[in-house]
């Protein structure tokens, strides 16, 4: 790959760029929601009001988006939802509603603004995905586990980090951080703009940097591979695909948007802010298992890799689910290492197992569809669990999160009679190694 010096460049562009999207994705979806709650006069559900309406909108934004990388391009969809992000954080700015302010502010412009990023965030994400899959075959999962290592990082610095700093140097006031996020954001729609492109064949390239076209796509033409809603779901390998990583990402959802309540439940906010600093550590003990993940992928396939994934997410969900009165700092260290290879592992491994069902130039085709279901139980999650928590039935409320992850699991292992869409590919990289 960097044997081929202008492949390289976009390479390195777009490995760099792609941490800082998954690292916005993860921080703008869920994330960011325990820093509000935190230093916020609203209640969680009122906090959570914005992005719950967005889940549902997203079920349809996802088909949308993906129509729209298929029909108008990556870059030229993503540029606009990234500046309307940076809108959103203006907004959730100019709304206020922080405890030292006496909670006086705009619930309705803080909710409206909530509602745009949630809705837009997701196309981070999306982009990430869809890049990787054009220019990647070879090295695709551990591109893609070099680029989510963007998503357990902002538990570092976005939640631990900032949660800590807001409290103890800024007087509890999250607004500066909401403006330096909307600075960044406008950098990144300008990086995007001149230094990534859609497709290695757009410049004259190939994926890998290789000297010839894919062989899994000699006989495919382009222009036809536009998979119908219709033909997705008639099939076998789409509803496994569903189960699976609907299952984790469910579960991710659940974890992240709950777990500053669920601290908060157990002792109030000292002890939800001593845990942040073990999920620091351990998010940073985590990081590099976004790419032990896509190394996986790589070197013994995309099932094995899937079912490593689903049983690390027991781990942070167990954690929550027996956390005593107080908290306890080892299982906290266990709990944020969890959360790290959860929202590492998930991001990697999403991508890479429709890639592997459907190929490179199927990829959007189905994923449009899958990813749009799949955000149906997804749009439950914060409010289920801040509804359970909040009345006392926090146990319960991850009992249930250990069921979506063993039903994951299942499916996970049914998939493996589904055909490695890439095989061809594969076994020429592994002869030629």
């Amino acid at each position: 790959m960097l044997k081929n010096k202008k492949f390289a460049t976009y390479a390195i562009a777009f490995n760099v760029l792609g941490i800082v999207f998954m690292f916005m994705y993860s921080g703008l979806q869920n994330d960011h929601y325990n820093i509000i709650a935190s230093f916020s006069a609203w209640s969680a559900t009122q906090v959570q009001l914005g992005r719950t309406i967005a889940e549902y909108v997203c079920i349809v934004l996802t088909f949308i988006y993906g129509t729209f990388f298929m029909k108008y391009g990556v870059r030229k969809t993503l540029i606009p939802c990234i500046l309307l992000c940076a809108l959103g954080c203006v907004g959730i700015v100019a709304a206020n509603g922080l405890v030292i302010n006496d909670g006086v502010g705009s619930f309705g412009l803080y909710t409206v603004s909530s509602f745009i990023l949630r809705c837009c965030c997701m196309c981070f994400q999306m982009a990430g995905f869809q890049l990787a899959a054009n220019w990647f075959i070879k090295y695709r999962g551990r591109v893609l586990g070099i680029i989510t290592l963007g998503s357990p990082l902002f538990s570092v610095v976005g939640v631990g980090g900032m949660t800590n700093l807001i409290a103890n140097h800024w007087n509890g006031d999250y607004r500066p951080f909401y403006v330096g996020i909307t600075v960044v954001l406008v950098v990144i729609a300008i990086l995007t703009r001149f230094l990534l492109r859609d497709t290695p064949e757009e410049v004259g390239l190939y994926p890998d940097g290789a000297d010839h076209a894919p062989l899994s796509e000699d006989n495919a033409d382009a222009d036809e591979i536009h998979m119908t809603v219709k033909q997705v779901l008639s099939e076998k390998r789409a509803w496994l695909l569903i189960v699976s990583y609907g299952a984790f990402q469910f579960i991710i959802n659940c974890c992240m948007s709950s777990m500053a309540i669920r601290y908060i439940s157990l002792g109030g906010l000292e002890v939800w802010l001593a845990a942040t600093k073990w999920l620091s550590v351990g998010a940073i003990l985590g990081i590099f298992m976004s790419y032990v993940f896509g190394w996986l992928d790589d070197k013994y396939g995309t099932i094995i890799a899937s079912i490593a994934l689903g049983v690390s997410e027991l781990l942070p969900v167990c954690m929550l689910m027996f956390m005593p009165e107080g908290g306890n700092a080892g299982m906290e260290i266990l709990w944020g290492f969890g959360v790290a290879c959860m929202t590492g592992g998930v991001p990697t491994m999403h991508p890479a197992s429709i890639t592997y069902a459907y190929g490179r130039r199927e990829y959007q085709s189905a994923n449009r569809i899958i990813m749009a279901i799949q955000l149906i139980p997804s749009a439950f999650a914060a409010m289920m669990m801040a509804a359970l928590i909040q009345s006392g039935k926090g146990f319960t409320a991850y009992l249930i999160c250990v069921i979506v992850i063993v039903v994951g699991l299942i499916a996970t292992l049914m998939l493996r009679s589904v055909p490695d869409a890439m095989a061809a590919d594969r076994a020429y990289n592994k002869e030629n190694a």
